[in-house]
C-alpha cells in the first residue's frame, strides 16, 4: 500500500491501492453531515472500498456534487437532503434507503453543528444528541444484517478537554456517555464506537491554524500538523469494519497526540 503516513505526512486519498478493512463488497453504509469535511471524506473512501453509501445532508449541493463524484468512479450512492434532528426527515430518509438498498449495515453519525455557531444550549443539546439517537433508534429499528456498527463522531472538546463553547462541550460528552450505553446494552445488535478528532483540517476550521490560537495548539500537537478528514474518515471506517470485531465501546481520539500533551 503506497501513501504510509509518516510522522506528520498525511494520507493520500487518491491512492486506489487501499486496502479494503474487510468490509464486503455491496454492504451499506449510512453516513450523517456527508456534504463536506469528514463526512464528505468517509463517504468517499468507503465508495472506494466498495459500500455503497447513503448520504444524508443540509446541503443539497453539495450533497449532488458528492454523488456526481463517487458515481463517476462506478460506486453507488443515495443522497438524503435533510436535516437528521427532525423526525419526519428521518423517518422518509430510512423509508426511501429501504426501497433503494435494503437495511445498512453500518452507520457513521457524522452530522452536528459546529463550536462556532451561537446555539440556545438546550435546544444545541437536544440537536446534537438528539440526532444521533434518533439516528441510530431508526437504524436499530430496520432489522440490522449480522454484524452491524455503528461510530459517532464526537470530539476531544467534552471528553478530553474543556472548550469556550458550553454546549458543545456537553453535547460531546453526552453522544459518547450514548456510545457508551450502547455498547453495554445493545451489543447483541450492533457494535458502537465513538472516534473523537482534535484539530481537523475542514472547511469548519478554514484559517484556524493561521490564527493566533490555531498556532498554540499546533506547537502542542507532537505530529506538528492539523489531522486531515481522511485522518478521521479512516478511523471511522476502521472501527465500522470487520477488522474491529471485538472493538466495542471505545473513545478512539485522533488527534496527532494532542491531548496526551495537556
Amino acid at each position: 500500500m503506497t501513501g504510509q503516513p509518516g510522522r506528520g505526512r498525511p494520507l493520500d486519498p487518491t491512492t486506489q491501492d487501499r486496502v479494503d478493512l474487510g468490509f464486503t463488497r455491496g454492504d451499506t453504509l449510512l453516513v450523517t453531515g456527508a456534504a463536506s469535511g469528514i463526512g464528505r471524506a468517509v463517504a468517499l473512501n468507503a465508495a472506494r472500498m466498495g459500500l455503497r453509501v447513503s448520504a444524508w445532508d443540509l446541503q443539497a449541493g453539495p450533497l449532488a456534487t458528492l454523488a456526481e463524484e463517487i458515481g463517476a468512479t462506478g460506486g453507488e450512492v443515495m443522497t438524503v437532503v435533510g436535516d437528521v434532528s427532525d423526525e419526519a426527515t428521518v423517518r422518509d430518509g430510512f423509508a426511501e434507503l429501504a426501497g433503494r438498498f435494503g437495511p445498512a449495515r453500518y452507520l457513521a453519525n457524522n452530522a452536528g453543528p459546529p463550536s462556532s455557531v451561537p446555539l440556545e444550549f438546550d435546544e444545541a443539546v437536544r440537536i446534537s444528541v438528539g440526532s444521533v439517537r434518533r439516528m441510530t433508534e431508526t437504524w436499530a429499528a430496520t432489522g440490522l444484517p449480522e454484524g452491524a456498527a455503528m461510530v459517532a463522531t464526537t470530539s476531544v472538546a467534552g471528553n478530553l478537554v474543556g472548550t469556550e463553547s458550553d454546549w458543545y462541550s456537553a453535547s460531546k460528552a453526552a453522544v459518547m456517555g450514548y456510545v457508551r450505553h450502547l455498547a453495554a446494552h445493545r451489543a447483541g445488535e450492533f457494535r458502537s464506537n465513538g472516534v473523537a478528532p482534535g484539530m481537523t483540517d475542514t472547511p469548519r476550521l478554514a484559517g484556524y491554524a493561521d490564527s493566533e490560537a490555531g498556532q498554540h495548539i499546533l506547537g502542542r500537537i507532537p505530529l506538528r500538523r492539523m489531522g486531515s478528514a481522511d485522518d478521521m474518515a479512516l478511523a471511522i471506517l476502521f472501527l465500522l469494519s470487520p477488522l474491529a470485531a471485538y472493538v466495542n465501546g471505545v473513545l478512539l481520539p485522533v488527534d496527532g497526540g494532542w491531548t496526551v500533551t495537556q
